[in-house]
């Protein structure tokens, strides 16, 4: 619900702050007042086009806020998540031009682009009467408004569930295929490349352990003359294994007569023997690694050449040799199974088609049922309203092309009017006038009251053409929709303005030669006068302030 609409230097209006409660709104005043800047300004707030021709003459900028109380369940909360913005019950839209005609928006005083607002003006305020509309006049939102209507949303989940699984189903179906398809096409090449690489089998790794032993092995002569070299110091007749022990020998003889003074000194050298021991046997090891066959040398570079070629051959790297054998061989393996997936899946897909087609055909019949009734609904609401010869007709039309079916059924709902006699239906906002089109939308938004998600209705002179008793049966629809909704409607009509349970006159007035447009909220005296004048015109007599009593009391 529109709780609050802030005005700066938009055309003739410098400043204005305006409250709004939950009812009927009338907005009342003479031609030319500037009654269709208000609902310029909303709609800029809400994602219209921006005009440089809004601002003011002399001011920088327009600006336009509107604040909108929201229930907990609200569909303009899930937009919000979905943007990333923390969702509040109070949300604030705001919304600048400069002279130079661009634009800003926020939303709870955060930058946001003008396709945010206008997605989340949808779900907050829809606009009735002789200027741009949404909401009902959208082909697509039909089905949805008759589903609602109808009570139908748990059914047409319940479809909406079946189509996924169904297409879900295909699309594995389809994908089984084109891969089938695909590894058919290479099956020769892939029985030879995985021939090939079952008979070179790499391993995970091997690259980087032969590229090491390669660099070990083109040193080797350099190698295995320096551990020789090394061994023959460390061991023989002179090496240094030799003389640790002899000197432990000779300390260990004399020990007892050094007061334990040689113990750590022997302890040392045993140590240091150990450790020669180990030296030399490590020695030993490497030398042995190193003084091999020497064509292992030749053999490991074909190796490592051979891993290298393959993996450039089939353009990944050495380690990613063996896991793309096995996607190969099980490329190869779908080929040979073929037959008895797409059978399972061609029957699973038959299946959830089969199942989705009971429910989207229950779905249409139980359409076509609330089709009549709301037929007939919105047909008692026309007559009052001066359209006794229209005729309201919800189209639901099957839909035979089976890729016409969607999530939504197997139907194609659309509301269509046809206003005379024997002329044939058509869509509502190319058939009807700017009169005729907003009474069409208050008889619908009558009849869907309790449906809508929108809080906020707003008709455009909805009595353009008429007056007397239709005049007065309008003004009662948009006040049986005020009990429900909040409802602003601009009017030149006394009965509408009579049963507004809020009263707005937009006025001019004139400060030096500079023109301004301001509101005020009517009540008492001030109401009725403003009643009588729309009766009477210039001149309020007495007659008309009578007049204007009993319209605001029901008897008119």
């Amino acid at each position: 619900m529109l709780a609050s609409l802030t005005i700066r230097d938009v055309v003739l209006i410098e400043r204005l702050g305006l409250g709004f409660r939950k009812g009927l709104c009338v907005l009342t005043g003479e031609t030319g007042a500037g009654k269709s800047i208000l609902l310029d300004a909303l709609g800029l707030a809400l994602g219209a086009r921006a005009d440089s021709g809004l601002v003011r003459h002399g001011a920088d900028q327009a600006s336009v806020t509107a604040e909108f109380d929201l229930s907990g369940d609200h569909p303009a909360l899930a937009i919000l998540r979905e943007q990333g913005l923390d969702p509040e019950e109070r949300l604030v839209v705001r919304r600048t031009v400069s002279a130079d005609g661009r634009s800003r928006a926020w939303v709870n005083d955060q930058a946001v682009g003008v396709g945010l607002l206008k997605r989340l003006g949808e779900e907050l305020v829809e606009v009735h009467g002789q200027f741009d509309t949404h909401g009902l006049l959208n082909p697509q939102t039909h089905r949805g408004v008759l589903d609602a209507y109808a009570g139908l949303s748990g059914h047409a989940a319940q479809v909406a569930a079946a189509h996924r699984a169904w297409r879900q189903v295909e699309d594995a179906r389809a994908n089984a295929a084109a891969e089938i398809a695909r590894a058919r096409s290479e099956e020769e090449y892939l029985r030879h490349a995985v021939a090939e690489l079952d008979a070179l089998a790499p391993k995970a790794g091997e690259e980087e352990e032969l590229a090491e032993t390669r660099a070990v092995l083109m040193h080797r002569e350099k190698l295995v003359d320096a551990l020789n070299a090394a061994y023959g110091e460390l061991s023989g007749d002179r090496g240094v294994e030799r003389a640790l022990s002899s000197a432990i020998r000779t300390l260990s003889r004399i020990a007892d007569k050094a007061a334990g003074k040689l113990d750590p000194v022997i302890a040392a050298l045993d140590r240091a023997a150990t450790e020669a021991g180990e030296a030399i046997a490590g020695l030993q090891a490497v030398s042995s690694d190193v003084d091999m066959d020497p064509q292992a040398l030749e053999k490991l570079e074909e190796r490592l050449f051979a891993l290298r070629a393959a993996a450039r051959k089939h353009g990944v790297d050495v380690d990613a040799l063996a896991p793309l054998r096995k996607d190969m061989a099980d490329r190869l393996l779908l080929i040979e199974d073929q037959g008895d997936l797409l059978a399972r899946l061609a029957r699973e897909a038959e299946v959830a088609r089969d199942a989705y087609r009971k429910a989207a055909e229950s779905l249409s019949r139980e359409r076509q049922q609330a089709a009549g009734r709301l037929d007939a609904a919105v047909a008692t609401e026309l007559a009052p309203l001066k359209l006794e010869k229209a005729k309201f007709r919800t189209l639901v039309e099957p839909l035979a092309d089976e890729s016409d079916w969607t999530a939504s059924g197997m139907d194609r709902v659309a509301f269509q009017v046809a206003t005379n006699p024997g002329s044939p239906p058509g869509a509502l906002n190319k058939i009807a006038s700017g009169g005729e089109l907003a009474r069409f939308m208050l008889a619908l938004k009558v009849v869907l009251a309790q449906t809508s998600t929108v809080g906020t209705l707003v008709f455009d002179e909805v009595d353009t053409g008429i007056g007397g008793a239709v005049a007065a049966a309008v003004g009662e629809r948009l006040k049986t929709l005020g009990q429900g909704l909040q409802v602003l409607v601009v009017t030149h009509s006394p009965q509408v303005a009579a049963r507004g349970s809020i009263h707005l006159k937009v006025q001019k007035s004139v400060k030096g030669e500079q023109v301004t447009t301001g509101v005020v909220e009517l009540d008492g005296d001030d109401r009725r006068e403003e009643i009588a004048r729309m009766l009477s015109g210039a001149t309020v007599t007495a007659e008309a302030r009578a007049a204007a009593d009993s319209l605001i009391a029901g008897r008119g």
